[in-house]
Protein backbone atom coordinates (compact mmCIF):
# COMPACT_ATOMS: atom_id res chain seq x y z
CA UNK A 1 0.00 0.00 0.00
CA UNK A 2 1.41 3.14 -1.00
CA UNK A 3 1.75 6.09 1.88
CA UNK A 4 -0.89 8.98 2.23
CA UNK A 5 0.18 12.28 0.46
CA UNK A 6 0.56 13.40 3.91
CA UNK A 7 3.48 11.25 5.11
CA UNK A 8 5.18 12.09 1.66
CA UNK A 9 5.73 15.35 2.34
CA UNK A 10 6.28 14.66 6.41
CA UNK A 11 9.29 12.26 5.43
CA UNK A 12 10.72 15.57 2.66
CA UNK A 13 10.28 18.22 5.17
CA UNK A 14 12.54 15.35 7.96
CA UNK A 15 15.00 14.49 4.94
CA UNK A 16 15.98 18.28 4.23
CA UNK A 17 16.10 18.66 8.60
CA UNK A 18 18.55 15.39 8.40
CA UNK A 19 20.86 16.70 5.78
CA UNK A 20 21.09 20.35 7.56
CA UNK A 21 21.60 18.02 10.80
CA UNK A 22 24.45 16.06 9.06
CA UNK A 23 25.86 19.02 7.97
CA UNK A 24 26.71 20.11 11.22
CA UNK A 25 28.08 16.84 12.16
CA UNK A 26 25.13 15.07 13.93
CA UNK A 27 23.89 11.44 13.79
CA UNK A 28 20.76 11.07 12.15
CA UNK A 29 18.03 8.37 11.21
CA UNK A 30 14.75 8.46 10.06
CA UNK A 31 12.11 6.20 11.70
CA UNK A 32 9.48 5.29 9.35
CA UNK A 33 6.59 4.41 11.08
CA UNK A 34 5.90 7.12 12.37
CA UNK A 35 7.82 9.62 10.09
CA UNK A 36 10.19 11.20 12.67
CA UNK A 37 14.25 11.87 13.42
CA UNK A 38 16.49 10.40 15.39
CA UNK A 39 19.04 12.99 16.36
CA UNK A 40 22.26 12.55 18.30
CA UNK A 41 25.88 13.98 18.75
CA UNK A 42 28.43 11.46 18.06
CA UNK A 43 30.36 13.15 20.53
CA UNK A 44 27.94 12.89 23.57
CA UNK A 45 25.91 9.87 21.93
CA UNK A 46 24.05 9.52 25.48
CA UNK A 47 22.12 12.51 24.54
CA UNK A 48 19.29 11.91 22.05
CA UNK A 49 16.47 13.41 20.50
CA UNK A 50 13.28 13.09 18.28
CA UNK A 51 11.51 15.35 16.23
CA UNK A 52 8.53 14.96 13.89
CA UNK A 53 6.42 17.22 11.38
CA UNK A 54 3.24 18.26 11.97
CA UNK A 55 0.95 19.85 9.86
CA UNK A 56 -0.84 22.31 12.43
CA UNK A 57 -2.64 25.33 12.25
CA UNK A 58 -0.45 27.86 9.92
CA UNK A 59 1.28 25.10 8.05
CA UNK A 60 3.79 22.22 8.98
CA UNK A 61 6.44 22.53 11.75
CA UNK A 62 8.94 20.67 13.18
CA UNK A 63 8.35 19.74 16.90
CA UNK A 64 9.99 18.15 19.70
CA UNK A 65 9.36 14.96 21.31
CA UNK A 66 7.56 16.45 23.85
CA UNK A 67 5.41 18.40 21.52
CA UNK A 68 6.27 21.89 21.46
CA UNK A 69 6.93 23.29 17.93
CA UNK A 70 10.98 23.61 17.11
CA UNK A 71 10.36 25.79 13.85
CA UNK A 72 8.52 26.18 10.66
CA UNK A 73 9.24 23.05 8.27
CA UNK A 74 9.85 25.12 5.06
CA UNK A 75 13.08 26.37 7.64
CA UNK A 76 15.01 23.54 7.95
CA UNK A 77 18.61 25.19 8.56
CA UNK A 78 16.76 27.30 11.46
CA UNK A 79 15.62 24.34 13.03
CA UNK A 80 18.36 22.88 12.76
CA UNK A 81 20.23 25.76 14.28
CA UNK A 82 17.55 25.76 17.64
CA UNK A 83 18.39 21.54 17.89
CA UNK A 84 21.80 22.58 17.82
CA UNK A 85 21.42 24.42 20.88
CA UNK A 86 19.39 21.72 22.30
CA UNK A 87 22.78 19.59 22.38
CA UNK A 88 25.00 22.20 23.46
CA UNK A 89 23.24 23.54 26.15
CA UNK A 90 24.01 22.15 29.82
CA UNK A 91 21.98 19.60 30.77
CA UNK A 92 19.54 21.25 33.35
CA UNK A 93 18.69 24.05 30.59
CA UNK A 94 17.78 21.66 27.61
CA UNK A 95 14.84 23.64 25.44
Amino acid sequence: MAAAPREHTRTYFLGRLAQELELRGMSVSLRPDPPSLKVSDPDAALLTETVDCACVSGGWFFRWSWGDVVERAEDPSAAADRIMRLFAAPPGRRA
